[in-house]
């Protein structure tokens, strides 16, 4: 029997978001394991994010590349996406982490049970931890870092989609996230995507890892339900703002994008 659209599309979005662990959660094991010989910093780690984020994106085109279910509610609360999918899509994303962390566990296994035998202090190469005890910090954190994520993406298509440039969407989405980590990312560990952390978070769990507080409720829920606020109010705040000018029919707008000033109407 020929395999559903909507099967094809989850499987777009496994491959996406196990492709961006992969890049993602390896150079987290890079930087712990490697990173005073071969001086890595957390540059390096925003860096490979972003690397992550850009491959993911080309991994699963098919399915749009959403590879984090704030992504996909997100564009469903704004009428962009089918609210059939969003759970579809949100298992989907979650195995995606959960396979990606295996795989990293797999490629580093022999210098990770020489370094930590026990699995007791390396969780945070697969998920997140606080920077301060407490929910509210790291989910205000959460939440203010997946609206600037929701809101630039959406810039970003439109600026695609307007000056005929679809190819720069991967590319500025990956700068976007990269800028995000250098900026807001030691809060709470820069997730911005609940799959990217409980899928990964999952797998520390299933694989033995005992580290302390690694299920704690408010730690689990912190960039869950953080990004799955903050996802959304960033596409609405981008729909009543930037997103009403490039939708208005009836806006001229100058050579550079902006809309039609005094000066340029003179």
């Amino acid at each position: 029997m020929q395999e559903s659209s909507l099967g094809k599309e989850m499987f777009s979005e496994l491959l996406g978001t196990m492709v961006l662990i992969i890049f993602g959660a390896g150079c987290v094991a890079m930087k712990v394991f490697f990173g005073e010989a071969l001086n890595i910093s957390w540059d390096t780690i925003t860096f490979g994010w972003g690397l992550g984020v850009f491959f993911g994106v080309l991994a699963s085109l098919r399915s749009g590349a959403h590879i984090n279910p704030a992504v996909t509610l997100a564009l469903a609360a704004t009428g962009r996406f089918p609210w059939g999918k969003v759970l579809p899509y949100t298992l989907a994303q979650t195995v995606g982490g959960f396979l990606g962390a295996a795989i990293v566990f797999l490629d580093f296994k022999a210098k990770w049970l020489l370094f930590d035998p026990a699995l007791v202090k390396t969780a945070g190469i697969f998920c997140t931890f606080p920077a301060v005890p407490g929910f509210w910090p790291g989910f205000i954190d959460q939440v203010i870092g997946t609206a600037v994520l929701m809101f630039g993406i959406l810039s970003i298509g439109d600026f695609g989609a307007k000056n005929k440039v679809p190819w720069i969407g991967p590319v500025a989405v990956a700068m976007l996230v990269m800028a995000i980590g250098m900026s807001l990312g030691a809060m709470n560990g820069y997730a911005i995507n609940p799959a990217r952390d409980f899928g990964p978070r999952f797998f520390a769990l299933v694989a033995g890892f005992t580290q302390p507080n690694l299920m704690d409720t408010g730690i689990v829920l912190v960039p869950i339900l953080g990004p799955l606020v903050g996802g959304p109010l960033g596409a609405f705040v981008y729909d009543r703002t930037t997103g009403a000018l490039n939708k208005d029919p009836n806006a001229d707008f100058c050579e550079d994008g902006a809309q039609e000033c005094e000066e340029c109407k003179s």
